[in-house]
């Protein structure tokens, strides 16, 4: 259980750091450009410490490349959009619809079946969405409700890329393999795009809140990723997906401690919707990833 809380707390600061990694200015390719370097240097450190890996080959390019975009790319885009106009305890309600998005998908896969508990689970989440960008006293900034829907986007990424791998398996690799091979792939992806439109930058020309945030942020990432893949290979996938709970709340009240954040009543009825949602979602059986 101290194990699930300290993941669970790890993962929620990246809410907070996300927040000051945006607040100098620097654009979203440059920075997930260096986030990805930075998890790339932590996963190659792991990996050193492994034996027996399966070799990386053309076939895993698919796979690597599912996780690069949907997984990094495209959905952390998003979400770094939106943290420059949301607060980072919204951020982390938003976020935490991540396994709600995913179950429509699984459902029109056909990997999962029907069930009118889980579907419940989704009405909650669409009403805990409501809360934050219909009523004028949710959020601070009223026109801020659009970059919510924005944030909301990122969720359906990483919802399509679990079930990818949920779908196809990892093909040999191991998660660790996978991340590191895939931010390495991201770094080859997001390079043109960071240097042509104008948003490379060197953090060592003027290091600041912003570069620490995102040297947190990606450690803390990273850490947690791979406590969990362990979490759920001693402790299974049910008990280890109640981390989603704890992420939530841990987002939510270390933007109140580190950002001095105060939310709404609207906000914190929307945060009790999100729970219970996730609480309803959650598979009834253990979910095996396929390797």
């Amino acid at each position: 259980m101290l194990s699930l809380v300290l993941l669970g707390f790890a993962w929620g600061l990246t809410m907070p750091m996300t927040k000051l990694a945006v607040s100098t200015g620097h654009g979203q390719f440059g920075i997930i450009f260096w986030q990805l370097v930075l998890v790339s240097l932590i996963m190659l450190l792991i990996s050193a410490f492994q034996s027996g890996k399966s070799p990386v080959g053309l076939r895993h390019l698919r796979l690597l490349l599912v996780v690069a975009l949907f997984g990094t790319i495209i959905s952390n885009s998003m979400s770094y959009i939106a943290a420059s106009h949301v607060p980072s305890g919204v951020m982390s309600i938003v976020m935490s619809l991540v396994p709600m998005s995913a179950l429509p998908i699984a459902l029109l896969w056909r990997s999962e079946v029907f069930d009118w508990r889980r579907l419940s689970g989704l009405v909650f989440g669409a009403l805990a969405m409501v809360l934050l960008v219909g009523p004028d006293a949710s959020l601070p900034d009223p026109s801020a409700g659009f970059f919510v829907l924005v944030a909301a986007l990122s969720t359906i990424c990483y919802g399509f890329e679990g079930n990818y791998v949920a779908r196809f398996g990892l093909d040999g690799l191991d998660p660790i393999q996978v991340l590191l091979y895939s931010s390495l792939l991201g770094i080859v992806l997001i390079t043109p795009l960071a240097i042509g439109t104008g948003q490379f930058y060197n953090p060592f020309a003027a290091w600041s809140v912003a570069e620490n945030a995102l040297l947190v942020s990606s450690f803390a990432h990273a850490l947690a990723y791979a406590g969990y893949i362990w979490l759920v290979g001693i402790a299974g996938a049910v008990f280890a997906a109640q981390i989603s709970y704890l992420v939530t709340v841990s987002g939510v009240l270390s933007a109140m401690v580190i950002l001095d954040e105060r939310y709404s009543g609207f906000i914190w009825l929307s945060l009790g919707l999100v729970l219970i949602g996730l609480f309803l979602v959650q598979p009834n059986r253990p979910q095996k990833i396929q390797t």
